[in-house]
């Protein structure tokens, strides 16, 4: 193999989740989730929007299909709208809305598309955050029931499983700074949040083992934070160590080795005293996995600070609320280099100390890079095309990244690029652009960038090219992949 070849049969996929990309949000039974509701409350989401059409993959999602066949895409990783096909969150399946993912299973296995299944990318039911949400024990038994569920009407045809997507977010935004979904602002529900979605990943896995054939293939997608200090004085450290918990370590201490830290529960100790964690919990929780998912944007760079009015550069959004329990005197720090247009800055070395990190840490399960792309403000030029060179410099610089942690000794078996589709960035709504495939949100048309084909042809070779030449107004000098 050379320098520029990645092994053989690693995947090379694209990464969508349901609320973003399927609209249809009323219809075959389907009832609301948190993120339906959130779009309704004002000022929480740009512009008002909401996912109720947005890109209507609902609808288009055989021509989807399509696309990523022409993208010589040989696995593609999607979400399940919980509220699709449990529209209560409690009893049984929804067939309509079942049957809408067994007809995408089928014709992405009839492409020679690998079907990568996430079962929750943030949509929880209404009605389960009506009885308490993700800070209560509850919600992590209805979604193992939920796990049960789509096992039994899919396993036949699906073997890749992802457990929950970014588990972080969806404890600390939406329960601690409030900028997602449900938006509410606790930090003591932070930390219950955090623990019952380990519960859920526990048990849904659990689940799924229960369910399906021995030959499946069961993860979790994390978004770990590459924690870095602002300095070598000892306070900086001892921030960068508060952070690292914060962010990896309560989750991936209880998946990966059965435990919380105790330097966690102490820095958290004003707040809770953990007693929500239950006999049996961290057994359950600690499953063996088949593959763990690094989500990876930009690094993080903190230090110590008494100025609690320091803007807050974390990359999470605004908000009055920092997402962090119990890290007021911590500030973060817009790290030096180029921005994405979301303002996160682009370091792919950030990557490589992740994967080299969970290549020590995990003895030997394989790492897929699950989420990585940018933001940029993409516009058809006059003839029609939509030319993204900053995007091709950005995965060819973190996929030369994720060649050189294969050389230094990690399992990596995939990259899965967010995303396929511009669509509903959170609570952005429409004014981010992180798709490979360009939409007009207008007429819904889809139109593949110059990132897209050169992603095409990293997918057909297996080899990384060289960057296309640029004229002096940025644009590609000819086509950057030969038909």
């Amino acid at each position: 193999m050379s320098q520029s070849s990645f092994p053989a049969n690693f995947l090379f996929g694209s990464a969508t989740s349901a609320y973003q990309i399927e609209g249809a949000a009323d219809e075959d039974g389907r009832t609301p989730s948190i993120w339906d509701t959130f779009c309704r409350t004002p000022g929480k989401v740009l512009g008002g929007d909401t996912g109720d059409v947005a890109v209507d993959h609902y609808h288009r999602w055989r021509d989807d299909v399509q696309l990523m066949a022409d993208l010589n895409l040989n696995a593609y990783r999607f979400s399940i709208s919980w509220s699709r096909v449990q529209p209560t969150g409690r009893g049984p399946a929804v067939q309509r809305g079942l049957d809408f993912y067994r007809s995408l299973v089928d014709e992405l296995l009839a492409k020679g598309i690998t079907p990568w299944i996430t079962l929750y990318h943030w949509d929880l039911p209404q009605e389960l955050e009506d009885a308490g949400g993700w800070p209560e024990r509850a919600t992590a038994e209805r979604f193992a029931e939920y796990a049960s569920l789509v096992a039994g009407a899919l396993g036949d045809r699906v073997e890749r499983w992802t457990t929950l997507n970014e588990p972080w977010c969806s404890a600390y935004l939406g329960y601690g700074s409030g900028v997602h979904a449900p938006g509410r602002t606790d930090h003591a529900d932070v930390l219950r949040a955090a623990h019952h979605l380990n519960l859920a990943h526990g048990l849904g896995t659990q689940a799924l083992r229960a369910a399906l054939p021995g030959r499946a293939q069961i993860g979790v997608s994390i978004n770990p934070a590459a924690v870095r200090a602002l300095t070598d004085d000892p306070d900086d450290l001892d921030a960068r160590r508060r952070i690292d918990a914060l962010a990896n370590r309560i989750f991936d201490g209880p998946m990966l080795r059965g435990v919380y830290d105790e330097d966690l529960i102490q820095d958290t100790s004003r707040l809770t005293d953990w007693s929500f964690v239950k006999d049996g919990d961290l057994a359950d929780i600690h499953q063996p996995l088949d593959a763990l998912g690094i989500n990876y944007y930009t690094p993080t760079l903190v230090s110590a600070s008494a100025d609690r009015k320091l803007p807050r550069r974390d990359g999470h959004g605004g908000g009055e609320q920092s997402p962090w329990p119990a890290a007021e005197d911590i500030a973060f720090h817009q790290t030096p280099g180029e921005t994405t247009d979301m303002g996160w800055t682009i370091d792919p070395t950030g990557l490589h100390d992740l994967l080299m990190r969970y290549h020590r840490e995990t003895g030997g399960i394989p790492l897929y890079i699950t989420e990585n792309g940018m933001a940029c403000d993409d516009k058809p030029s006059p003839d029609g095309t939509v030319h993204d060179p900053d995007r091709i410099a950005y995965l060819h610089s973190h996929l030369g990244t994720v060649q050189r942690a294969i050389a230094d000794g990690a399992d990596v078996r995939g990259y899965f690029l967010w995303s396929l589709l511009d669509n509903f960035e959170w609570a952005y709504g429409y004014s981010k652009r992180f798709g490979t495939v360009y939409v007009d949100f207008e007429s819904l048309a889809r139109i593949p960038k110059s990132s897209a084909r050169w992603y095409a042809e990293v997918a057909r070779t297996g080899e990384l090219p060289a960057l296309p030449a640029l004229d002096a107004l940025g644009e590609p000098v000819g086509d950057p992949v030969a038909d």
